[in-house]
């Protein structure tokens, strides 16, 4: 009975088939089935209009957490995986010329003063012009295309590092490295938002986060290992490391054009009913489906650029990021200085990186299970500054001390910075908007390696006043940029309570078509 009655319910909204209404309507029987067998917690409706009596579009969702969990369960089976091992390689190819920089490249390529530092910022420079770009061309592609293809040249770049005879040979695979690593980050932060709810991403993105930092940690184990072929047809070990590590990435390449998945629509591994749920309860967490953006017009864009929320979380994520290229690029170096030997201060790091995904996953499912983003941001911060305070006092405490404070920068500076990217995603609607707001903000965020690339140089060593002092206040920018971010949206979401955007019903019917997260039924999270 029940289930004839939600069939019912659906055929009274027919006058209006919005994508939702269509793809549920076939789920009826499905849903009728579900019904008389209990196999659900409750019958959640919704159907939303404006104040002039348009109906907007229709959300009608039954839930059912068994076939919710299942879906989720598959999605994380095909799309996780592949992206961990390719995100693992990402940040083994953009971190390893710490780890040559220690074994003797500086002196084989006659590298003098600031050529290290020139050598790291050139990355970012590509990588920031290129994100916005990548993300725009995945928008029209398919991701197992576009994003293997990346892998795919941005192994060839990192072999190159190691066949160079020159310096400048160095800094131009170092800038091809960046150009196609720039569309990687943002794009499987847009690929994983068209599959997973707010409250289910922050913890997927922070494990692909954490797997990048194991893989430091490997990094380091493995460049030790490496630079024992020193020699070997008659290259040295430091460009080993460079030649290993560009070939697997080359390999694994070649296999994930057949393993990334692609666009919820077109995903193999969901039938058609598990398909239709999951854009039903995509729409749920969109308003209901009426939080769209799906056309890219002169409206749009000036509603993407003129986001103040994009601004906010890219320097937000500024701050944060700056953490991770300092570790990046200058652990080996800083455990070196703290007294270390080079084969010591390449397995003093293991341990750093595997605390800080630790903490970092730990952080990520707190964040989830409490909806809340902006407090562990600032737990995050905290245990950051821990760890920058004592490396400006370095002078008057002990070696294990220092080595202590490492642990506490990497693993407070790691825990913060996927929460900013993912608290942004939350807040932003529409697959254009999240498209290239995610681009923006890592684009801008991503300033950060010219920062963290130049504030650690030799002429400091080792107390490297400037570098930790820096970092420190970046650290510190993410607490305030938060805080403003914070109180924004809790002023947006009061003036949508109160009516106070309810004008933009009156716009033409296209552009409340294509609102985004501006739509007065869309709420945004802290």
């Amino acid at each position: 009975m029940l289930g004839h009655f939600s069939s019912s319910i659906l055929k009274l909204f027919s006058k209006k088939y919005s994508p939702a209404y269509q793809r549920l309507l076939e789920l009826a029987p499905i849903m009728s089935k579900d019904i008389e067998s209990d196999n659900i917690y409750a019958i959640d409706s919704v159907a939303t209009s404006d104040p002039e009596g348009q109906d907007g579009d229709l959300h009608y969702l039954v839930p059912n957490k068994a076939l919710d969990d299942h879906i989720t369960r598959k999605i994380d089976l095909h799309l996780v995986p592949i992206m961990v091992v390719m995100f693992m390689l990402a940040y083994v190819d953009r971190s390893n010329l710490g780890n040559a920089k220690i074994e003797g490249m500086l002196t084989d390529l006659h590298m003098v003063k600031n050529d290290y530092n020139v050598a790291s910022l050139i990355f970012y420079v590509s990588y920031i012009v290129f994100e916005v770009p990548s993300n725009m061309v995945l928008r029209k592609t398919s991701p197992s295309t576009w994003l293997s293809g990346l892998l795919f040249f941005w192994g060839i770049s990192a072999m190159a590092q190691g066949l160079t005879k020159s310096y400048g040979g160095l800094v131009c695979a170092r800038f091809f490295i960046g150009a196609f690593e720039a569309g990687f980050t943002p794009g499987f932060l847009y690929l994983f938002s068209m599959y997973y709810t707010r409250y289910q991403l922050q913890r997927r993105l922070s494990l692909l986060f954490a797997s990048g930092i194991i893989a430091g940690a490997f990094s380091g184990l493995l460049a030790y290992a490496l630079v024992k072929m020193d020699g070997v047809g008659g290259y040295a070990g430091w460009r080993w490391i460079f030649i290993i590590e560009g070939l697997a990435t080359i390999v694994v390449a070649l296999v994930a054009k057949f393993l990334i998945v692609d666009w919820p629509h077109q995903a193999k591994f969901l039938n058609m009913e598990e398909k239709a749920r999951l854009a039903a309860r995509m729409e749920h967490d969109a308003a209901g489906g009426v939080a769209r953006m799906d056309t890219f017009n002169a409206p749009a864009f000036k509603r993407i650029v003129g986001d103040w929320k994009i601004y906010i979380g890219a320097f937000m994520y500024f701050g944060a990021v700056n953490t991770g290229y300092v570790i990046a690029i200058f652990l080996p170096t800083i455990l070196k200085e703290l007294g270390y030997t080079s084969s010591k201060a390449q397995i003093y790091s293991i341990p750093v990186y595997i605390v800080a995904a630790v903490c970092m996953l730990t952080i990520a499912t707190l964040t989830d299970k409490f909806k809340r983003r902006y407090p562990f941001i600032l737990i995050g911060c905290a245990i950051a500054t821990v760890g920058y305070c004592i490396l400006l006092g370095q002078a008057h405490v002990s070696v294990g001390v220092r080595y202590m404070a490492v642990f506490f920068i990497a693993a407070g500076g790691h825990s913060t910075h996927p929460i900013t990217l993912g608290w942004l995603t939350n807040n932003v609607s529409g697959h254009y908007k999240r498209a290239i707001s995610t681009a923006i903000q890592i684009s801008i965020g991503n300033c950060a390696g010219f920062v963290g690339s130049n504030i650690f140089v030799d002429s400091q060593a080792p107390a490297y006043k400037v570098g930790y002092g820096v970092s420190l206040a970046c650290i510190w920018l993410t607490v305030v940029m938060s805080t403003i971010f914070v109180c924004g949206l809790k002023w947006e979401n009061g003036k949508r309570l109160r009516g106070e955007r309810d004008w933009r019903y009156n716009l033409p019917s296209e552009e409340v078509k294509n609102l985004g997260d501006d739509h007065p039924t869309w709420r945004f999270v802290y």
